[in-house]
């Protein structure tokens, strides 16, 4: 169940020159990537993971490049197994996950599709909020103000 990226490619510009809006599910390739949206593909959907496999995000580095240099939204679609991954995809700037074994194979599957809810709002809130800055050491956050000396 891995996309074919040169048949996704040649069928993603046909289609789009056909006047389909189309939505490709790739590996996560950062350079198909540009060229589907170069070729006016409304979204690129990389894959987390293998499709139902529930490994999580194994493509972090081509992920975040797809979704840094993506003018088009960019869903993140297939291998995501728990709440945090889904959070952590929303983290990086996805516009969006799109989850199902996770959810269907859940013990409690209302749960976990309201676990995947609360983790894609928290993600991307997060994402909206801005990152505090890495430091290499550790920084006091309490203020000064009223201190006695």
């Amino acid at each position: 169940l891995l996309p074919d990226p040169i048949g996704t490619l040649k069928a993603a510009d046909y289609l789009v020159k056909k006047g389909f809006n189309v939505l490709p599910y790739i590996n996560a390739d950062p350079i198909l990537a540009k060229h589907l949206e170069d070729v006016g593909c409304s979204t690129v959907m990389p894959l987390g993971s293998p499709i139902g496999s529930g490994q999580g995000l194994n493509n972090e580095l081509n992920i975040q490049i797809i979704i840094e240099n993506a003018k088009i939204p960019v869903i993140v679609d297939a291998g995501i197994g728990t709440p945090s991954e889904a959070a952590q995809a929303m983290e990086w700037g996805a516009a969006g996950v799109i989850v199902n074994s996770a959810i269907a194979y859940a013990s409690n599957t209302v749960l976990m599709a309201e676990s995947m809810k609360l983790a894609v709002k928290a993600g991307r809130s997060a994402y909206l909020a801005g990152r505090m800055l890495s430091k290499n050491k550790a920084h006091a956050s309490s203020t000064k103000i009223g201190i006695i000396k």
